[in-house]
């Protein structure tokens, strides 16, 4: 994607192919800045601190920590004990992402039964690369499948403005290029349909006005920042034509863990019969489980995200305390969307329902 006409992604392999570049989220949208990942501590911290964050970034980004573990290995002794530890230490990192535990686990496949250390490195790197351009073009996929949501939605309304409403960042910050939820709608901009993004500013960490309005604008797409109390007044007065939204886990019965928030997006589609689409890559489903609600890990992050906002105060970031310091805060990141709320998944195979049957018979490849 393009950031002031520069070509750019959210993560790239340094040209002395020992320093993992990333673009640490935190700062935006007031300072763009890259930091340098040379270890696995380095992956650790980046993920869990969120200078990367959305699924398939994360899932790139753990494929490329098990690089650093092969570069990193003490006294060239890339054994399984050591890489499974260093595999174990960076899926540990967040918990509710699936991509993650899949993007370790693939390069970890790759490489462990190799003997010949200076071939598990080769081994490690291509792997991390192939497993990001697979991302890439998964995103890409969802964005010409989704495209043709937002033309049937403009055909009907003659060629209006379409209003989509998105929560937390879907875009090619979470997911290296074209984004999951905004992937179908850089597509239709590209394309030509007039459209109108509703941005949810998606507290605490306000991943939706920092990010995902920073990107738009970027791209010069319209869109216009709401409170995340706004959307169900939206819906009910007929200002929002399609709900998209992208997930960081996905059972395979169809229900959706995203951002804290995106259920009660989902209720209030429901209640007001606006099409409800989770965007997401095949490598964001979880196989093996189906009861979402009850079996996907919900993080927990520090309270003193809810407590404490970052914002540019003249020409300085800084952090401000906007409640009583004694109040005690519960920082749920994540919940779960049940999948009878949901319209449809929008993937690189094509859009199918929220169900297993549909999952399936579109990947019956996947998760036997």
């Amino acid at each position: 994607m393009k950031v002031d006409g520069k070509d750019i992604r959210t993560i790239w392999l340094d040209k002395d192919e020992r320093i993992i570049k990333i673009i640490d989220q935190r700062k935006l949208p007031h300072e763009f800045i890259i930091a340098d990942l040379k270890t696995v501590d380095d992956a650790i911290e980046a993920i869990k601190d969120m200078y990367v964050r959305g699924a398939p970034l994360i899932g790139a980004t753990g494929a490329y920590g098990m690089y650093l573990a092969t570069l990193n290995a003490p006294h060239d002794q890339i054994d399984i004990e050591y890489l499974t530890k260093e595999g174990d230490r960076l899926k540990s990192a967040r918990p509710t992402a699936v991509n993650l535990a899949w993007g370790v686990d693939k390069a970890l496949t790759a490489i462990v039964n190799v003997s010949d250390p200076a071939r598990k490195i080769r081994l490690a790197k291509e792997t991390a690369a192939a497993i990001t351009e697979q991302e890439v073009e998964n995103c890409r996929k969802i964005g010409e499948h989704g495209l043709s949501l937002i033309e049937q939605l403009s055909s009907s309304k003659g060629g209006q403005p379409v209003n989509i409403l998105t929560h937390c960042n879907a875009g090619w910050l979470a997911c290296i290029e074209h984004g999951t939820a905004t992937a179908p709608i850089y597509a239709a901009f590209d394309h030509g349909l007039d459209i109108h993004v509703w941005v949810d500013e998606t507290r605490p960490l306000n991943q939706g006005t920092r990010l995902t309005a920073w990107e738009l604008g970027k791209h010069g797409v319209k869109h216009t920042i709401i409170t995340d109390n706004a959307g169900g007044y939206l819906m009910q007065h007929a200002m929002v034509d399609i709900v998209i939204v992208g997930t960081d886990r996905t059972a395979v019965s169809g229900d959706v863990a995203n951002k804290i928030g995106t259920y009660l997006k989902a209720l209030a589609a429901w209640d007001n019969q606006v099409p409800f689409y989770v965007a997401l890559p095949s490598s964001t489903f979880d196989w093996n489980v189906r009861d979402g609600v009850n079996d996907i890990p919900i993080e927990q992050r520090d309270p003193a995200e809810i407590k404490y906002v970052y914002g540019l105060d003249q020409d300085r970031t800084t952090k401000v305390l906007i409640c009583p310091e004694s109040s005690p805060a519960a920082n749920y990141a994540f919940d779960v969307t049940p999948a009878k709320y949901v319209t449809g998944f929008i993937t690189e195979r094509g859009i199918c329902q929220a169900t297993e049957e549909d999952i399936r018979s579109l990947f019956p490849d996947k998760g036997r």
